[in-house]
């Protein structure tokens, strides 16, 4: 079993409800929704959206781990509940669509300081909680590929992404054929518009958790940020 700490929106907010048939699963209900719930889609758009569809609508703070042995799920559930009453909710001036290689996703319109801050202090602050990588959990993370200071975040953190290498993004889609992407930027700007451009909420902390290898990753508690 994989925990996770992810930023999503609450379960009835428009962007999670829209996200969530876009993806084809509902990570609060884990429910399935058919193709038909989106109306007409591009072509494979299940196999483009397999793996984000896994994992469910979010941003990633601190990516899955499996428990330290000295703790337990009810220990990280009261640390995260303490976590989220005692920090602030705030505002990211502005969402919009944007590509991260071969990868659609719902980005900042410009760095936001408060994000990132909120970010690095979810992986410090639950960093105690995090079980060691194995050595087949560090090489799936291809480290060959990395920059140094990817690599030196991965070894201490357990993902590459943090701290200063963190990028918010909350994934749309897979990767998509560079002789595809016109059209799928097109495809998402539309189903998309009424959220891009807008300010999002950040009103929240939720733990996930994937029950066992490569299988769906659910909702285990949403926790409202303070003042939200």
């Amino acid at each position: 079993m994989r925990y996770a700490l992810y930023f999503t929106p609450p379960k009835d907010d428009p962007l999670t409800s829209l996200a969530s048939r876009w993806l084809g699963r509902d990570a609060f209900s884990n429910e399935i929704f058919s193709d038909k719930a989106m109306g007409p889609l591009p072509e494979a758009h299940a196999e483009l959206t397999a793996d984000p569809r896994r994992y469910g609508f979010h941003a990633t703070l601190k990516a899955p781990f499996e428990l330290a042995a000295s703790v337990n799920e009810r220990d990280l559930l009261e640390v995260a509940s303490d976590f989220a009453s005692r920090t602030k909710a705030f505002v990211v001036p502005e969402l919009v669509l944007g590509q991260l290689g071969p990868f659609f996703a719902l980005v900042p319109g410009s760095l936001c300081q408060p994000l990132q801050d909120f970010a690095s202090r979810v992986v410090r602050s639950f960093e105690p909680f995090r079980a060691p990588l194995s050595d087949h959990d560090i090489a799936r993370r291809k480290p060959e590929g990395l920059t140094e200071p990817q690599r030196a975040n991965l070894l201490r953190w357990g993902y590459p992404y943090v701290n200063d290498e963190f990028r918010f993004h909350m994934t749309l889609t897979g990767p998509v054929p560079a002789e595809r992407q016109a059209d799928m930027h097109e495809t998402l700007r539309e189903r998309f518009a009424d959220h891009s451009g807008k300010p999002l909420a950040i009103s929240s902390l939720a733990i996930f958790v994937e029950e066992e290898r490569g299988g769906p990753f659910t909702v285990r508690s949403w926790l409202p940020l303070a003042g939200a």
